[in-house]
């Protein structure tokens, strides 16, 4: 905000130099087409505007645009240039990526490119697609791109609430922020959730998930304000800039926004609370300002609390808080804060002083309402009643330290002894009428040095001085020529009114100092905070920060089983007397101040105040130090307050992000409940179903039946028994695995015998399927468990047997490749979802079933990862290239050769 302070007559070199950059020759313009949701029609609409710009003659060519199959969509990408894809080998799989080095070569007026977030494949330039085009841009080539609201990085948490779905792919503010024009492709939820259910957006299948999870009413909705109010924050930053650029006065009417002023008068909060009902009406921003004038080093600490309780309740309001300096009219420093902030509403608070004082030293509220123009001035009388937070006053603060040293006053004396010394040696070239100067530089000197009174004590000095010893008759304080009367008045008065403003330049300064300083510590115990990721962390920075600014020990106590306990201190410390435990629980219980200089317990050894934001008090700091009585200065009080504010505000963003991992694993359980109740309820009670009425019709028919048709059912029994038992062991296993006892016990073994072992264990439940074996000869032995790596080679068999065709056939190849043996199992079913790839090795998971129901739990890719972790090596899912169908592939370190040390010669394994 401080460009906002600069004179409203001159553009603001931060605009004028945005207005450049923009504007810079040889760099392109990026136009950014934003939506909700996919399926909004943003790539549609990218293309439609880019047919029209070729019609018009530019030259526009087609990087990279991802139609998903919509026919709509293909039929406007015909007839462009269209650089083709590069291809880019990835596990065993060919990816199609914009070729970044042909589009530079091509160099077109204008390039599309399709979804912004994209992340390329391993081996690219670049790993994010919004790196590709920003290559694009300073190459000089403009780009028209696309891009979903949720892909913005600092919505990603909002986002993640709304929806409970974690996004992976983001792009930086940045891109947004740097992108000429931003166009939003808006849609109805009601027609974005027909379009699914047309098929416009996804296929049938992905399109009913898509309904049940992420496309709900209600997640469209709240996506869709977030991208309009982005939308909006950024085009309300564009007016702006561009009002600042051009030394515009504002107000624009383009949209409302509030300033209130806030003074010490004790109306102030009720002049708040007014402005934010009133932003709320408006739907508009607001902001609670104060002018740090040269009256307000003189006010008293209660009216300099007061101000800073006001600014802290607009704060927890939702407003925003902003003290600027003052000049010597307070009414100019509030309207040309209001006019470069484009603020069209000012709420101030009724005078209520007497018509004399108003004449002679001025009205903030006349002078405003008289020199406002076209913003509307808000004059409240509200109620001088102190209802700001109560802390401040039920807490005893000791006086500022600020003794009287005499040594000041002796330099100011000693100061005046020397300018008089050099003004009688200048007195015989300069004359009497010039020396003077030099008493008056003394004086000068001392007040811009110690401040007012000892600048007044030299004003004394030097008026004496100047007329004992250079006003005849000198030697004598009798001044005989009435004239040197006059002279000597003026020299005093000059005296004093360049003491006073050199002593009023001096304690602004130095108020400025100790503001600039504070706000620096208080910058970088933000920048802290928002490094801290655990609530330990926020708890030690800000026991740290206190400690370190307020020069006393700290501790800090949270809400645990029914009591506050203490979680962090600086000093460690984690032992309190009884005394300090009931003031630190009756601080919580009451949110107030309560123990040493309090109005409740003061018998205790802290003092303990509450941490709160708007949700309510998350918990307790407690004070301590040496000596007797208050422990903190009023300014001290007021700096806590800052310190405070942040570290609970820290708190609650630590605890929003736990909340929502508990509700993002409590989503995940009861998912995995539920999965678990419908393989219980189907996958296992089927063979269950199986055997009963196999085993039952043997016993209750046992003399009808031929000895085929009893060979028959047991056989049935005999299949649907060990199907069962694969069923538990899954479940067995998948509990070994999340209770961390799966010890794998390695050793060299043969990977082309546990393959044969594991096709003789599959031989029945692959005989519908033809088995394609290609092992390489001389493999290295592995070191493997081999009932684990038998186990995962089984399971692979398994879903390959159970999602391909009869007749298919189903390979299992194993190869040398580099430092590791390659093992895959490759099947010639349909494959899986793309977007299935990294969620089939989750617990329970399951691709879509299709036009038949698939038997099992969804547990056995999850085990199979599970066990090739366990024995160091890794698993990968991927589509097969030629044809349809899916591949499995195992990767599993060769072990490195043991060394002999008797012979020194490496020997192998």
């Amino acid at each position: 905000m401080s460009d906002l302070r600069r004179d409203p007559d001159r553009p603001s070199p931060e605009a004028l130099l945005a207005a450049a950059r923009r504007e810079e020759r040889g760099r392109g313009r990026l136009k950014v087409y934003l939506g909700a949701a996919p399926g909004v029609g943003k790539t549609y609409e990218m293309l439609t505007v880019a047919r029209a710009k070729r019609k018009a003659g530019t030259d526009v060519v087609i990087g990279i645009v991802e139609t998903h199959g919509r026919a709509e969509t293909e039929a406007l990408a015909e007839g462009f240039e269209t650089i083709p894809r590069r291809s880019v080998p990835y596990h065993g799989t060919e990816l199609g990526e914009m070729d970044l080095d042909a589009l530079l070569a091509r160099r077109p007026a204008l390039a599309l490119v399709d979804e912004l977030a994209h992340t390329n494949a391993p081996g690219s330039r670049h790993p994010k697609r919004y790196q590709d085009v920003e290559e694009l841009l300073e190459a000089g080539i403009d780009v028209d791109t696309t891009l979903n609201i949720q892909h913005v990085e600092s919505l990603n948490d909002v986002v993640a609430q709304i929806t409970r779905i974690r996004v992976r792919e983001t792009v930086p503010d940045g891109i947004l922020e740097r992108a000429e024009d931003i166009e939003v492709i808006d849609l109805n939820p009601d027609d974005l959730i027909q379009r699914l259910k047309d098929g416009k957006v996804y296929v049938a299948g992905h399109a009913e998930r898509a309904l049940r999870h992420y496309f709900s009413r209600g997640n469209l909705t709240a996506l869709r304000e977030l991208a309009l109010r982005r939308t909006a924050d950024r085009v309300d930053e564009e007016l702006l800039t561009h009002m600042q650029a051009n030394a515009i006065a504002g107000p624009w009417g383009a949209g409302d926004r509030i300033l209130v002023c806030v003074s010490e008068d004790p109306r102030g909060s009720g002049l708040v609370r007014y402005a934010k009902r009133l932003a709320d009406r408006l739907h508009a921003p607001w902001i609670a300002l104060t002018v740090a004038g040269p009256r307000g080093a003189a006010l008293a600490e209660a009216e300099r609390d007061r101000i800073a309780d006001t600014l802290r309740l607009a704060d927890r309001l939702g407003g925003e808080a902003v003290t600027i300096p003052g000049g010597r009219r307070v009414a100019d420093d509030i309207l040309a804060y209001a006019r470069a902030a484009n603020a069209n509403h000012v709420v101030v608070g009724k005078s209520d002083r007497s018509r004399l004082f108003e004449i002679v030293n001025g009205s903030v509220v006349h002078d405003l309402v008289r020199r406002s123009g076209a913003i509307s001035v808000h004059v409240i009388a509200g109620e001088a009643v102190e209802d700001v937070p109560v802390a401040a006053r039920a807490v005893r603060t000791a006086p500022p330290a600020r003794p009287i040293a005499p040594w000041p006053f002796l330099l100011a004396i000693c100061a005046v002894g020397i300018a008089l010394g050099f003004g009688l040696a200048l007195q015989p070239f300069v004359g009497v009428e010039n020396a003077d100067l030099v008493l008056l530089t003394a004086v000068l000197a001392v007040a811009v040095r110690y401040g007012l009174g000892p600048s007044l004590v030299a004003v004394v000095a030097a008026s004496l001085a100047y007329n004992f010893f250079f006003l005849p008759p000198v030697y004598t304080l009798t001044i005989a020529d009435p004239t040197n009367i006059a002279a000597f008045c003026l020299f005093t008065l000059v005296a004093v009114l360049v003491s006073n403003l050199a002593a009023r330049s001096r304690k602004e300064a130095v108020v400025s100092r100790a503001r600039a300083r504070d706000t620096e510590l208080l910058y970088g115990f933000s920048r802290k905070l928002a490094a801290c990721g655990t609530l330990d962390d926020v708890l030690w920075a800000t026991a740290f920060q206190a400690a370190a600014m307020l020069k006393v020990r700290v501790v800090l106590l949270m809400p645990e089983a029914g009591s506050v306990t203490v979680r962090a201190g600086y000093p460690p410390e984690d032992f309190l007397d009884e005394a300090d435990i009931a003031a630190a629980q009756w601080a919580f219980d009451n949110e107030r101040p309560a123990g040493r200089g309090a109005d409740t317990l003061p018998g205790a050894r802290r003092l303990f105040l509450p941490l709160r934001t708007g949700r309510g008090i998350l918990a307790v700091i407690g004070l301590d130090a040496d000596g007797t009585g208050p422990l903190l200065t009023p300014e001290g009080r007021r700096l806590l307050d800052s310190l405070s504010d942040q570290g609970a505000l820290a708190i609650e963003r630590v605890r929003l992000v736990e909340d929502l991992d508990r509700a993002e694993r409590a989503a995940e359980t009861d998912r995995l409940r539920q999965a678990l109740l419908t393989s219980i309820s189907h996958d296992l009670r089927t063979p269950l179903a199986a055997i009963l009425g196999s085993a039952s019709t043997l016993r209750d028919l046992d003399e009808a039946l031929d000895p085929p048709a009893k060979v028959e059912l047991v056989a049935t029994v005999i299949d649907e028994a060990e199907r069962l038992n694969r069923f538990i062991v899954n479940l067995l296993d998948m509990t070994r695995l999340e209770a961390g006892a799966v010890v794998p016990n390695v050793g060299p073994q043969d990977v082309a015998e546990i393959v044969d072992t594991a096709l003789r264990r599959m031989e029945k439940i692959l005989s519908g399927h033809r088995v394609d074996l290609d092992i390489a000869a001389r493999l290295p032995p592995l070191r493997l468990d081999p009932v684990l790596f038998e186990q995962v080679l089984v399971n692979l068999l398994d879903n390959a047997a159970k999602y391909a065709t009869e007749g298919s056939t189903v390979s299992v190849r194993a190869q040398r490749d580099d430092g590791a043996v390659r093992i895959q199992v490759i099947d010639e079913g349909e494959g899986l979802p793309p977007e299935d790839l990294e969620r089939i090795f989750d617990s329970f998971y399951r691709v879509r079933k299709g036009d038949r129901v698939r038997a099992g739990t969804g547990l056995g890719l999850a085990i199979s990862r599970g066990f090739i972790d366990a024995m160091g090596g890794r698993i990968e899912a991927a589509n097969r290239t030629d044809r349809s169908g899916a591949v499995f592939t195992l990767h599993l370190p060769v072990p490195a050769p043991e060394h002999d040390p008797r012979h020194g010669p490496e020997l192998a394994a």
